[in-house]
């Protein structure tokens, strides 16, 4: 159990946090949100000690460990994947050359010297001893499923770090912190980078995790799948739901509207105070009582009403100029960069309106055919775009192909031509660049303004093509949902690349899965197809299962639970989850009072009323709420232990 205790920290003379306090629990799921600027990595940093706050404290229990995923990190050299990610293992390696040391001194020494020689063989015992309980054995084979399960393939494992991408060096950097298994992991936007089959892995290892997890994401569905409560940065306060995201969004809301009843009352209270004082400062018989309202006045805390930033992108596609029924037809396209193949021979062909989702490990050619069809890349086989087809591109890297020393409003101008030139500073206004917004430079923008200054471009010229490649990288939540109903009432083609689940819902009425060089149409949108991957991997596993445990003597499996067995198991369930709850709140209770007694011990020399009695009454039930507490974190482990065991059978 982590305590913060009221933090505080100014920027700029402004309270970014001002007295705030909560308690991470042991297996808690946070979800950390707030504004851009609200101080969402700053409180992680003290958390990590990277910085001090201006005033209060994090407690942390003796040998506690925190692992932090930053969004930027310093690129690597030359080491090998695998022997990067077995950098987490550090105390293994410093025991590892421990113990080649002493098994080098013990060969060299005098064997007529039993007491030297029996000082070495027991550090030796005792430090081989430890690499065994470390796992030390297992090390290679842990790291090996972590990389696989953020997408590496087993080929990758050996290839130098330098040869891969910096969102690829972020998930070695991510496998790391993971192998380290510390007690509290906290990440700061894990998805970016991943695609959807290593998001899901990464949701299963963090649902599963034995210690606390601290996430800031933009990513709706990762956070609902993960995490059960969110903490809110707002105004230098923090507002603590135990919801996931979707379920917090309500309950603000909820909290907002209590919040301006409140701030509604209190100003009729002050207005009715004032008023009294007004009409009765002169008169010597109300003396007393107008100075007793301006007291009151004086004391009162005035209600501070928190407010919702509500400024987001406006804007509509233009409308889709006519075109055939066939959008685009591919016969046998193939592309090798040297002697690497990244497509082979695929054949498809989109409809009219059609609405497609390309889904995908990174790397299987989602972007290279997304700029094959957009005509950006060379390749082998037929392209046939559909008769009056005019096709708009969205790159992922949309933001590098803006001129940076070009300004806002420039950067339109250069490519608008007609009567739409007038209607640019309109345009601008609609994606939150107003007033001298557009007389700023490129290079100053952040990656959400280039990115939406990119979309902004598209809009310049009527398409019935769209092809958008990770269009909501670094844009919030409001300017996705905005992005999403534009190409919804958007009457051209679609085609999308991302791995944002939530943007994807009901976004797209067919997948196009990428692996292995070819492509899988699944029709239906994203769920659609995890529910069709999820069954069909079932399904594969399920046949190799059967294959494998063949014998003459074999029982058919039981494929189906008796309803009423599935209900006793169910009451089991919650009856299991109910006693673990009503522990982890015990031992919340518990640790608080622990430190508030240590407070009073470390106070009571000083107290005016100390006497021996008070101090050994306090000291006894110290030491009862310890054994207490210590009784709960057993009865919390055989608790969830039971429960796993449980949920495995």
């Amino acid at each position: 159990m982590i305590s913060i205790n009221n933090l505080s920290i100014l920027f700029g003379g402004v309270p970014l946090f001002d007295e705030v306090s909560f308690i991470i629990n042991r297996r808690d799921r946070i979800g950390l949100v707030g504004k851009n600027g609200a101080g969402k990595t700053t409180l992680m940093r003290i958390i990590t000690g990277i910085i001090s706050p201006g005033s209060g404290s994090v407690s942390l229990p003796s040998g506690c460990t925190i692992g932090f995923l930053q969004q930027e990190i310093r690129l690597v050299g030359q080491k090998r994947v695998m022997d990067e990610a077995l950098e987490a293992f550090g105390e293994l390696k410093a025991l590892e050359k421990k113990i080649e040391t002493l098994s080098e001194s013990l060969s060299k020494i005098d064997p007529t010297d039993a007491a030297a020689s029996l000082q070495l063989s027991q550090k030796l015992h005792e430090a081989t001893e430890r690499h065994q309980l470390l796992g030390g054995a297992q090390q290679e084979g842990k790291a090996e499923k972590v990389l696989l399960g953020l997408g590496f393939e087993r080929t990758d494992l050996h290839r130098p770090m330098s040869e891969f991408s910096g969102g690829w060096q972020m998930r070695v950097e991510l496998a790391k912190i993971l192998l380290q298994a510390p007690d509290l992991l906290m990440l700061d936007e894990p998805t970016n980078h991943l695609d959807i089959e290593s998001i899901q892995w990464l949701e299963n290892f963090l649902i599963d995790y034995p210690g606390a997890v601290i996430v800031v994401s933009h990513d709706r569905a990762f956070l609902d799948n993960v995490t059960s409560r969110t903490i809110e940065i707002s105004n230098g306060r923090m507002y603590d739901y135990k919801a996931c995201y979707s379920d917090y969004e309500v309950l603000r809301e909820e909290r907002l509207e209590q919040e301006k009843a409140i701030f509604g009352n209190q100003q009729k209270q002050i207005a009715q105070i004032e008023r009294f004082i007004t009409r009765f400062r002169a008169k010597n018989t109300k003396a007393r009582q107008v100075q007793s309202k301006i007291k009151l006045l004086e004391k009162m805390e005035v209600m501070e009403v928190d407010e919702i930033d509500r400024s987001s992108i406006h804007f509509r596609f233009a409308e889709a100029p006519p075109s055939g029924k066939v959008a685009l037809e591919a016969m046998d396209i193939s592309k090798s960069y040297g002697t690497k193949q990244v497509l082979n021979q695929l054949s498809f062909m989109v409809s009219k309106g059609e609405r497609i989702a390309f889904v995908g490990r990174n790397g299987e050619g989602k972007t290279t055919l997304s700029k094959i069809i957009t005509g950006l890349l060379d390749y082998t086989g037929t392209l046939k775009p559909g008769h009056n087809v005019k096709i708009g591109y969205f790159a992922q890297n949309q933001a590098e192909y803006l001129d940076p020393e070009k300004t806002v409003l420039q950067t339109l101008d250069e490519v608008a031509v007609g009567d739409v030139r007038k209607q640019l500073r309109g345009i601008l206004g609609g994606f939150l660049f107003g007033g001298d917004d557009v007389d700023k430079k490129v290079k100053v923008l952040s990656g959400g303004e280039k990115s939406r200054l990119a979309i902004a471009r598209l809009l310049l010229e009527p398409v019935n093509l769209l092809v958008l490649d990770e269009p909501t990288n670094h844009l919030d939540m409001s300017s996705k949902d905005i992005l999403k109903n534009a190409i919804l009432q958007f009457g051209g083609t679609v085609i999308v690349v991302s791995h944002d689940r939530d943007f994807l819902q009901g976004l797209t009425t067919k997948v196009f899965e990428f692996r292995n060089k070819q492509i899988k149409e699944f029709l239906g949108d994203i769920y659609d197809f995890i529910n069709q991957r999820n069954l069909r991997s079932l399904k594969e596993l399920e046949a190799a299962n059967s294959e494998n445990s063949k014998t003459p003597n074999s029982e058919p499996k039981q494929t189906k639970m008796d309803w009423e067995h599935k209900k006793v198991k169910e009451r089991e369930r919650k009856k299991f989850q109910q006693s673990i709850e009503k522990t982890e709140s015990e031992i919340t209770r518990l640790e608080t009072e622990l430190v508030k007694m240590e407070n009073e011990i470390a106070q009571i020399h000083s107290m005016a009323d100390n006497t021996p009695q008070k101090a050994e009454t306090l000291f006894d039930k110290y030491r009862e709420t310890k054994k207490l507490l210590s009784e709960k974190e057993d009865l919390w482990e055989r608790l969830h232990s039971q429960w796993e065991s449980q949920e495995n059978t």
